[in-house]
């Protein structure tokens, strides 16, 4: 049997070098995942919203919680993002023009119902109906995720750059998007973790307008992603951009909690 010469191990090692330095870049380039607030903020807004809830609306929700043993509140939070298939991924976002000033037409933005904005209002009218449980559950699960979508500044960006997915920047030192930044980066880099993030959600007073409609939630979020500087300069996070926009992240997280909890409320309270 014969052995390999030197100069043949010798290419045999640098391709083996080159191969492991391809692999790490790719590593080290690898996107932050984004997912719809990530996993943290859908169950830290369902977590919330917990303790608002009227009597009515907490029994009925045990009950349709009830035919899926051990769900709660917040373990059925990230159940459409789990489950999402082609028909549903334009549901939990809405895409406005850059020239719309952040106003939402549903016959431009939502054809069809096919954004977030129609996918709750379609969601809530079947869970506040005489459906059968089991709709009713997943109607549950879709209103509970899709109004905390909306209130994720990307995910009701502008069209041109796909809600933040299109600007690339370096994040917390990997590359990565915008989109990705609001979706899970500033919550899982949240100083004092995700404790400290909740308690300062539930402790932030602004006046929200839980009577607002979706659309006009999507409009605020849009107004978010307009404002100067939302967008980091140099492509780049700093920490004046987390210490300027941490309060923002706060604030829109705390609105979904006081909507979804009103949502909740009116929707199963005369059952």
């Amino acid at each position: 049997m014969s052995h390999p010469s030197p100069e043949a191990r010798s290419r045999a090692n640098g391709w083996r070098a080159l191969l492991g330095l391809g692999l790490l870049a790719c590593l080290v380039t690898q996107p932050i995942d984004a997912r719809a607030w990530g996993a943290e903020g859908h169950r830290l807004i369902a977590e919330v919203v917990q303790s608002r809830l009227s009597g009515r609306a907490r029994a009925e929700i045990t009950r349709l919680l009830a035919l899926e043993p051990g769900a709660t509140l917040a373990s059925v939070s990230t159940w459409a993002d789990e489950f999402r298939s082609p028909t549903t991924a334009p549901w939990h976002y809405v895409n406005l023009p850059r020239d719309s000033n952040c106003r939402y037409e549903s016959d431009r933005s939502c054809i069809q119902g096919a954004c977030v904005v129609g996918a709750i209002e379609r969601q809530v009218a079947v869970l506040a109906s005489n459906a059968p449980d089991l709709e009713r559950l997943k109607a549950l699960k879709y209103v509970v995720h899709f109004v905390a979508d909306a209130h994720q500044p990307l995910h009701a960006g502008f069209a041109d750059d796909r809600g933040g997915n299109n600007y690339q920047l370096q994040a917390y030192g990997r590359g990565t998007n915008l989109h990705a930044v609001w979706d899970t980066a500033l919550i899982q880099h949240w100083p004092g973790g995700a404790a400290s993030l909740r308690t300062a959600v539930e402790a932030e007073r602004s006046a929200v307008d839980a009577a607002l409609s979706p659309g006009s939630w999507a409009e605020e979020s849009c107004r978010v992603v307009q404002a100067e500087g939302f967008y980091p300069a140099r492509h780049k996070l700093d920490d004046e951009y987390t210490q300027r926009w941490g309060r923002t992240l706060v604030q829109q997280l705390a609105a979904a909690a006081s909507r979804l909890a009103a949502v909740l409320n009116q929707s199963l309270d005369t059952r």
